[in-house]
């Protein structure tokens, strides 16, 4: 099959996808993403990564929020707000059906989750309606979430709590210390029709520059997709997402360093060295460079930010080229 094959997660993924769809043809890009965010909310099936890379691929994204659509309104969760006050329903009551709408679905962002919802009651697959949807968004590129069994992130926070990732994310804006994080389902889940193949069989396969440990790891801890990307590591380059010890978006830094790992670009080799050849990390850590390559990578450095036009297109073909793979 060939192609490039890349493990996702949302914001950075997005981001790394859109340069790369400018590099390569679109049909020869696959994503295998990251379904342990998704959650049942208001009872709708909803897929944060999934939407984040088709709604930024289609160019309709929120630009300022960096999820979401682009004018959306929020009338429905104002409605659902002001009954939960008139209730007295608080953040942190009826927090499996957040009957206190502390997760906010824009009007038009809940077209896709009624419409996912809806055609999964009927009994299609995760898999069958991402493909629908990213059609209907007119994308070429083929989306696959990493499985279509229910795979979910679960936080457990040093209070002894039980977090489900947007309780931790969300609800409470990721400020509560961490001791763990395990993923539910995991172990019984299959891999998605098309996963393994796309892995293996993939000219490149990229590591996103995403959360290691609740983004990728999720990806990893599906059965067969870890033993996968090893097999493949000599075609396989990560993308650091912790630029000068901070993560440009989310809490990666901090969960890095409450789960017992240095939170920069040596911490991150560490993580991934029995699954990419190489490294790819941005100029300001170049003093680092030595130590990511003591891990057992090579290392590449460029820039990795991807806020201006043009470097997410450089830095996709940066990967390419690490791993010998045409563009």
């Amino acid at each position: 099959m060939g192609g490039v094959t890349v493990l996702s997660g949302g914001v950075g993924a997005a981001r790394f996808l859109r340069g790369l769809l400018r590099v390569v043809e679109p049909t020869g890009v696959t994503a295998v993403v990251n379904v342990g965010d998704d959650a049942v909310i208001h009872g709708l099936d909803v897929s944060p990564d999934l939407d984040t890379i088709t709604y930024t691929l289609a160019g309709a994204i929120d630009p300022d929020r960096g999820w979401g659509l682009s004018g959306e309104t929020w009338r429905a969760m104002e409605q659902v707000r002001r009954y939960a006050a008139h209730a007295g329903i608080g953040e942190h009551d009826e927090v499996g059906n957040d009957a206190a709408g502390w997760f906010s679905l824009g009007d038009l962002d809940l077209g896709t989750h009624l419409y996912r919802t809806s055609r999964r009651r009927a009994g299609a697959s995760l898999s069958e309606v991402t493909v629908e949807v990213a059609s209907t968004w007119g994308l070429r590129l083929r989306l696959l979430p990493v499985s279509d069994d229910p795979v979910r992130t679960v936080l457990h926070d040093t209070a002894g709590r039980r977090l489900s990732f947007q309780e931790y994310f969300v609800r409470d804006r990721h400020e509560v210390e961490i001791a763990g994080v395990e993923v539910d389902g995991a172990d019984h889940a299959r891999p998605a029709p098309g996963v393994i193949e796309a892995i293996r069989d993939a000219d490149a396969v990229v590591v996103a520059p995403s959360n290691p440990a609740v983004s990728i790891g999720p990806v990893l801890a599906v059965p067969g997709v870890r033993d996968a990307v090893e097999a493949a590591r000599d075609r396989t380059v990560a993308v650091s997402p912790i630029v000068g010890g901070a993560a440009l978006k989310g809490p990666a830094d901090r969960l890095l360093r409450e789960l017992g790992h240095r939170a920069d670009v040596v911490g991150v080799a560490r993580w991934y060295a029995s699954l990419a050849s190489v490294l790819v990390i941005d100029r300001v850590d170049e003093v680092l460079a030595a130590e990511v390559e003591a891990e057992g990578m090579r290392c590449v450095v460029t820039d990795t930010v991807m806020a201006t036009p043009g470097v997410d297109a450089a830095l996709a073909r940066t990967c390419l080229d690490a791993v010998g793979a045409a563009t």
